[in-house]
């Protein structure tokens, strides 16, 4: 089996929209809640969300959307896109020039693109009220590639010029994990050389406030606790949305191109917890097993991972679940590893999460430090005997894990290698 590397990473997040600004904000644990001026209305309860700065995306006339200066989207390629479709294009022009990459070296059979998103509520539902009020030969000709499941993919693939291996992963919150995994086999096995794992979503009202018939969502009016994983008062989730590209390398492209590296992706696994559409198993019993499935694919013991991102997003019922899957795994290891949830500082991505915090964890390798869990006042009892810090450690990690989850009890864990 072939190696597998991170060798650049692009970022449009509420955290920051590039490297230097995210891996800032998660040493200095800032986070990008804010009070969310279109939630201020009588009928809706939720007030705060993460969204994206420097970005103008509310009309769904794309030629109304503002973009920083640095990107150049032309408008024949606006016009099949969402919000998100924006973010993952710019982040992805950020991850080929971090890897270093020429177009020669990401258009060609060996490369592919294995992306995630729930497609944009916003832009669909325009299009089919449009449809129902002025008849369909009225619809904007690329309405569909622009809002449906799988924009992201068509789009980058299309506009990049990717001629591997292209596909979309819908599993919620797992999705681009899923992603991420499956393009690691996709190098591993030989079949590719080189794969771009995106995750994004819009992060505006239609993507976001639909949890609140959940009750899913924080109802904190406070941006500074409303995202709090493993709190005993946190209440739901915050919403956010951007993208994330993470680009995968085999060890011979690596080592042909003389690429610098953020680490290396070891192993992952996956399971399900075959329990409810919705609500994850109580005892974490899926995430235990994927858990378990990526340590074993990595031919290690609990005791080796020094750091866990945990998929806690600020759910009551999802971080216990998380918490005692944790536990059932590293319980009884001799060492504890350091376990935090950067999902207190960006919200939760939805489909985004997992490349996101891939790359934060391609991030805190590098670089040499471990995100503490923000804003816990009062760490639920439900966690204890787990080493959930609540500050930055300003050490490097050997061995890294991070969890995500999705609906339907879609459970994957990724292992992360220092190579320094």
């Amino acid at each position: 089996m072939r190696k597998v590397y991170i060798t650049g990473v692009g970022f449009i997040t509420s955290i920051g929209n590039n490297a230097a600004t995210v891996s800032e904000s998660l040493r200095e644990l800032r986070h990008g809640v804010v009070s969310y001026p279109p939630f201020e209305k009588p009928n809706v309860p939720v007030r705060v969300a993460a969204p994206i700065r420097d970005f103008q995306t509310d009309s769904t006339d794309a030629e109304d959307w503002i973009i920083p200066a640095r990107y150049s989207i032309k408008r024949e390629i606006l016009r099949g896109m969402a919000p998100h479709g924006v973010y993952s294009y710019c982040a992805m022009q950020q991850a080929v020039e971090d890897a270093k990459l020429t177009e020669v070296e990401w258009s060609n059979p060996d490369t592919g693109l294995y992306a995630a998103s729930g497609g944009s509520p916003f832009l669909l539902g325009f299009y089919l009220e449009r449809m129902r009020k002025f008849g369909v030969m009225r619809c904007q000709p690329l309405g569909i590639v622009a809002s449906i499941s799988g924009t992201v993919n068509f789009n980058l693939v299309s506009h990049f010029k990717i001629k591997g291996a292209s596909t979309g992963f819908s599993s919620a919150c797992a999705s681009s994990a899923h992603a991420l995994g499956f393009a690691c086999d996709e190098i591993m096995l030989g079949r590719q050389k080189r794969m771009f794992v995106v995750g994004a979503e819009d992060g505006n009202v239609e993507s976001i406030l639909p949890f609140a018939g959940m009750r899913a969502l924080s109802l904190q009016t406070d941006p500074s606790i409303a995202s709090r994983p493993f709190d005993v008062g946190r209440d739901g989730f915050v919403g956010t949305g951007g993208a994330t590209v993470v680009v995968l390398e085999s060890e011979e492209e690596v080592a042909r191109r003389g690429a610098k590296v953020y680490c290396e992706v070891v192993a992952w696994g996956q399971a399900s917890d075959g329990h409810n559409v919705a609500i994850s198993h109580p005892d974490g019993a899926g995430l235990r097993l994927a858990i378990l499935n990526a340590l074993k694919a990595a031919d290690l013991t609990p005791d080796a991972i020094d750091y866990v991102n945990a998929h806690a997003t600020s759910t009551p019922i999802g971080d216990i679940s998380e918490a005692r899957a944790l536990r059932a795994v590293f319980g009884h290891a001799p060492t504890r590893p350091a376990i935090s949830s950067t999902k207190a500082l960006t919200g939760h991505g939805l489909s985004l999460a997992g490349a996101m915090e891939a790359g934060f964890c391609a991030l805190a390798i590098r670089e040499g430090f471990m995100p503490g869990s923000a804003h816990i006042t009062s760490l639920d009892p439900a966690c204890e005997g787990l080493n959930i810090i609540r500050a930055t450690l300003p050490h490097r990690p050997n061995l890294v894990l991070s969890n995500s989850s999705g609906f339907g009890g879609a459970n994957v864990a990724i292992i992360f290698r220092s190579v320094t």
